[in-house]
Formats: structure tokens, C-alpha cells, sequence
């Protein structure tokens, strides 16, 4: 095995037809079209065929045509090389007496005695390696080498080579056998590998069609891309792969799912689809097959171990959905078969794929109104202030706690001057986003019509309004406005349907009686507005419907007088401690009983 020499050869005896037509041709001392075969040689390729014809695993074949070589030959050294048909050359399929190291070895056609006799489709007989200008040997004991090329249907299949460590060791009758039976090896070699390969794909067809039966039973995606990675293993020995698929703007592969090594990994990569190898089965709606990743620019260095990449798009009705991207740490691992049974299996997990979409499009409107709550209560908590207003002659605590069916409380502090702040308890009619999103409404056109300073009643009223002209079937809002004035210690009040607010003084409460119509309801509306004088010590709250309405077991009701009572009993406590009160005493109150509604409070105490 070697880099290729000046080889000498033996002057053989011609006779006949068994003298080739060019005698100057050095490679041509023996047609193996038209050997002559004696009785003996006649008995022994009986014999070969007899042992070769039965059986059509190729490894043991290799093993027997060992077995053969070595009846006529006995050598110490051989090897059967394989042409590699993707790469163009030669590999050790079965070897004796080579070294590991030897057995790696490869050798392109025309490099080495290999890669010569396959190029040249003639035997040589080497009798002293050392002779040779330019051996490069893989054994440094090895003296002389025989190596004749195999050969079926005019097409190469390999080389048979055989060395020795004794010179002169091979004879013209040796090279003369082993072209004689080179022919009949090199045709049960194309045998066995197409039974191989016939084997092959019935059993790629069976796995398939598991895999189809497989794959139609899930309707989870994360489970059923797993499982793919799974079926995908008994087709092909990948090291790597990963289940890529297209955002819904169809310029982003995202990975789903992703295998490396024997375990699974989190997925984490976004490619865009002009750019990597994965990016280009997309763009040209082809699979692409890689040999040597370091070799090709499109390649995204993502794995440095890797060396071949295979990458097919999943179709389904005429478009991609995404890629199917396997790897190897070994060189030109994936071939044609690989691709034809990815390509097949590609179909059949697309549409699994989009199954399992459709599946899940159907659950998420069956959870419909769950995602509702969370979007209602999303819109609420952004609507409502992180902080209460501070003033040197109040103190402002606010509590809220949402219901699992969202109810649409909002409340606010719009600013008016550095002495004066608006406090806003409302409540949307109705339930769930519908209902959060029109408290955005609500909240919107309020913010802006505060620009204008107005009066707690001319406030509903603009509200009132507004809400006239944008009106929506079955949405209405009852709201508190009240204008606090720090400096002189008054409130100004203005109601629209909502709960009416609590004073308490002195221990003695007193419910402000003020009433209106809610917002949104009828055209025109006018709302009273009530001045309440204060004085240090005094509290005021405000609460939403769901304190009022809080339910407990026996279906009772917690109530205004519950909640006077309670104000009145800790009117001396920081305004954020009498709010955790009340929210406590609430939640005592209802015990196991669900919530229905938010429950909001705001407390005003005033120093």
C-alpha cells in the first residue's frame, strides 16, 4: 500500500490469445478477458463459486473470499478494498495482519499501488517494495505486494491486495489465480451488496410505515418531533439532528427539537432562511447533501465536531414548514440512500406536523376563555398605578386583588394640580377581555379628557358622552371620580352607578349618597357632585362591588355595614394597613367560598 511507484513486473510466457494485443503496454501482461484456464484453475473457481453462491451477507462474504485467497496463496497480509463511489476512493473493508492505523487508511484512484491498480484496472506484482521509487508503506516489514483489481459488469468494485515480509514471495501463478478470480469476487461482492441494499429498503419501507401509523397518533408537537428523532434512528445512524420550522413570517427557521450525542437537547437556534445550509433546502426546495461541511461557505459553524450535514425541507401542500437537518462527525457520511429515505420520511412527518397544528389550534379555542382571563387581567394590571399619590395632608393605600373570572375593575390618580388628585374606581360591565378591553377604552378617553381640569360631575359627563358615540352592545361602566384638595382637606364627589364611598369619623361612618347613572347607557346624562369638609383622623374608602358582594358559604353577603364597621375600628392604623384589613377580613369572610369578582379598595386618610 503506497504512493504510486515504478512498478516491476514479471516477463510472463505468452501463448495464443492469452498474449494481450500491446505488449508495450507495462500494465497489460495479462487479460483477464481471456485468461487461459487450466484443469486445476478449473477446480478451484468450481470450488470458489460453490462457496461464494451461498451466501449474499457481504462481510461474511469477504470473510470467505479471505479463506479462498489464502487456499492458493498463503499469505500473512491481506486486505479487500471497497470503492467508495460518493468520495472516489478506496477503503479497508476486511483486512489480516494490518494495523489499526492501516486498516483507517484510505486511497484515491491513482495514488498509492491501491489507487493505481483501480485507475488502471490492471494487477501488478511488486517483488521488492524497496526497489520501488517512492514507496510509501504502511508496514515497514512488507517486502513485496500483489494487488489485482475487482472487477464486475466493467465496473471497478475495489482492489484485492495481499503482502508479504519475505521478497520475491509472489509468483506469476498467484497473479494469475487472483485475475482469474478477481471477476467472480468482485460479482458476488455487487451481489451481496445489492441484496444488501434490497434488504435495506424493505426494511426502511416496514420502519416507514410504522412511522406513519407512529407519528398519526400524536397529537402533541413537542412529543411527536421527539418521537421523530426517535423513528429516525432505526433508518439512519446519525450523531446529530435537530427538527427545525418556519415562523409564521416564513423568514425564520426556530428549532423545535434537537438531538446531540445520545441526548436530548434544549432547543435554542433561530436561522434565518438566507443564510446557512439549512436556510438554502428552504430557499431552493431541495434537500442538500454536504460531504465536508469545512469545504462549503453557506455552513453555519454551530457543532464543531461536525463534518457532513444533511438537511431536507418538510412540504406540505406546496410549501415549507421547515427542515429535517441531520450531522456526523465523519466525512461524506450521508449518501443517496440517506436522502431518498429522509425525502420519504420527510412527507409523512410534515404532515403529522401540521396535524398536530391543527390539533392544537382546536385545544387553544377550547381554551379560549381561560387565555381571555389572562389577556383581561394582563390589560387591567397595566391599566392600574404601581403608586398612590403622596401629600402632605393624605395618605392613600390602594389593594386589588383579581378574580379568576376577570370583572373589568380599573382604578387610577390623575394628577390635576401638585395640591389636587383625582381618585377613579370603575367597573366594565361584563366579563374577561371584552370586558378589560373596554376598561382600556374607559381609562384612554379619561386620561385625555383630565387634561382639561373638569369637576368630578363634568367628568362622568364627557364620559357619558364619549362612550354615546363609541357605543358597544351590553357595555356600560359604573365609575366613583372624586377630586381630593390637600390643601383646604376636601373631597369632591361624582358617581355614576358605582359603590357608594364610606366616611368615617370620630367612630361614626357615614355613606356619601352619591348616585348616577352608568356610563354609557343613555345619551345626555347628568351626575350630582357632593363636597365632604375633613379633618385629621378622618377615612374614606372607596370599593369596587366585589367587597360588597363577597359571598361566604351560607350565601351571605359581607355588606356595607361589615365594611363601616371595620373602617371605623382601625381608622387610627396607616392607610395601607387599614386596606390589608379590609382585603383580610374579605378573605376570612368568603373562607372556601370562590371568588367571583375583583376586589378593589382605596383608602384616603387623612392627617
Amino acid at each position: 500500500m503506497s504512493s504510486t511507484p515504478p512498478i516491476t513486473r514479471p516477463e510472463p510466457e505468452y501463448e495464443g490469445d492469452y498474449r494481450p494485443a500491446d505488449s508495450e503496454n507495462p500494465h497489460a501482461h495479462i487479460d483477464p478477458q481471456n485468461a487461459r484456464v487450466e484443469t486445476t484453475d478449473l477446480a478451484f473457481l468450481t470450488h470458489m463459486a460453490d462457496v461464494l453462491n451461498t451466501t449474499l451477507d457481504l462481510q461474511t462474504l469477504l470473510n470467505r473470499t479471505s479463506e479462498l485467497v489464502r487456499s492458493i496463496i498463503p499469505y500473512r497480509i491481506f486486505a479487500n478494498f471497497l470503492l467508495n463511489d460518493r468520495t472516489n476512493d478506496l477503503r479497508m473493508r476486511f483486512q489480516i495482519g494490518h494495523t489499526p492505523e492501516a486498516a483507517r487508511m484510505r486511497f484515491p484512484l491513482g495514488k498509492g499501488v491501491i489507487g493505481q491498480v483501480a485507475l488502471t484496472r490492471q494487477p501488478v506484482l511488486i517483488n521488492d517494495v524497496t526497489k520501488v521509487e517512492g514507496y510509501i508503506s504502511a508496514n515497514p516489514n512488507v517486502c513485496s505486494e500483489l494487488a489485482v483489481p475487482l472487477i464486475a459488469k466493467n465496473r471497478l468494485i475495489g482492489v484485492l491486495d495481499l503482502e508479504s515480509e519475505q521478497p520475491d514471495f509472489f509468483k506469476p501463478e498467484h497473479l494469475h489465480l487472483l485475475t482469474l478470480t478477481a471477476s467472480r469476487i468482485a460479482q458476488a461482492i455487487e451481489n451481496a451488496r445489492l441484496y444488501t441494499r434490497v434488504s435495506r429498503q424493505a426494511e426502511t419501507l416496514t420502519v416507514l410505515n410504522e412511522i406513519s401509523t407512529e407519528l398519526t397518533s400524536i397529537l402533541d408537537l413537542d412529543p411527536l418531533l421527539a418521537k421523530v428523532g426517535q423513528l429516525l434512528r432505526r433508518l439512519i445512524d446519525y450523531q446529530m439532528f435537530s427538527i427545525m420550522l418556519l415562523d409564521e413570517k416564513g423568514d425564520t427557521l426556530i428549532t423545535r427539537y434537537a438531538w446531540r450525542f445520545g441526548y436530548a437537547q434544549a432547543p435554542m437556534r433561530r436561522i434565518s432562511v438566507t443564510s446557512g445550509l439549512v436556510g438554502a433546502a428552504v430557499r431552493e426546495w431541495r434537500p442538500i447533501n454536504v460531504p465536508d461541511v469545512r469545504k462549503d461557505q453557506r455552513y453555519l459553524p454551530m457543532n464543531a465536531e461536525t463534518r457532513s450535514e444533511l438537511v431536507v425541507p418538510l412540504f406540505y401542500k406546496e410549501r415549507v414548514i421547515g427542515v429535517l437537518d441531520l450531522e456526523h462527525t465523519r466525512v461524506a457520511f450521508f449518501n443517496d440512500d440517506h436522502v431518498r429515505t429522509l425525502t420519504t420520511m420527510a412527507a409523512q412527518v410534515a404532515i403529522a406536523i401540521e396535524n398536530a397544528r391543527l390539533y392544537q389550534a382546536v385545544k387553544r379555542q377550547e381554551q379560549q376563555l381561560e387565555r381571555d382571563i389572562a389577556m383581561a387581567r394582563e390589560v387591567q394590571l397595566r391599566l392600574l398605578p404601581t403608586t398612590p399619590p403622596v401629600h402632605k395632608h393624605a395618605e392613600f393605600a390602594v389593594s386589588f386583588l383579581p378574580a379568576r373570572a376577570i370583572g373589568g375593575d380599573l382604578y387610577d390618580f390623575l394628577e390635576y394640580a401638585p395640591e389636587q388628585t383625582a381618585i377613579v374606581l370603575g367597573d366594565v360591565s361584563g366579563k374577561a377581555a371584552p370586558a378589560a378591553l373596554f376598561a382600556a377604552l374607559v381609562s384612554g378617553i379619561m386620561r385625555s379628557a383630565a387634561q382639561q381640569k373638569l369637576a368630578p360631575a363634568a367628568m362622568l359627563a364627557v364620559l357619558n358622552d364619549a362612550l354615546q358615540e363609541r357605543r358597544l352592545d351590553s357595555q356600560y361602566v359604573v365609575m366613583l371620580f372624586a377630586l381630593w384638595n390637600d390643601e383646604n382637606r376636601t373631597l369632591q364627589v361624582a358617581n355614576s352607578g358605582a359603590v357608594q364611598p364610606i366616611f368615617c369619623r370620630s367612630g361614626e361612618s357615614i355613606t356619601v349618597k352619591a348616585e348616577g347613572f352608568p356610563l354609557g347607557m343613555f345619551p345626555n346624562a347628568t351626575y350630582e357632585e357632593f363636597n365632604v369638609a375633613t379633618q385629621p383622623g378622618d377615612a374614606v374608602v372607596f370599593v369596587s362591588d366585589g367587597i360588597l358582594d363577597a359571598e361566604n358559604e351560607k350565601g351571605e353577603m359581607y355588606g356595607e355595614e361589615r365594611l363601616a364597621s371595620l373602617l371605623c375600628g382601625s381608622r387610627g392604623l396607616p392607610a395601607q394597613h387599614i386596606a390589608a384589613a379590609i382585603l383580610s377580613d374579605v378573605t376570612q369572610f368568603q373562607g372556601a367560598q370562590d371568588r367571583f369578582d375583583d376586589e378593589t379598595i382605596i383608602v384616603l386618610r387623612v392627617k
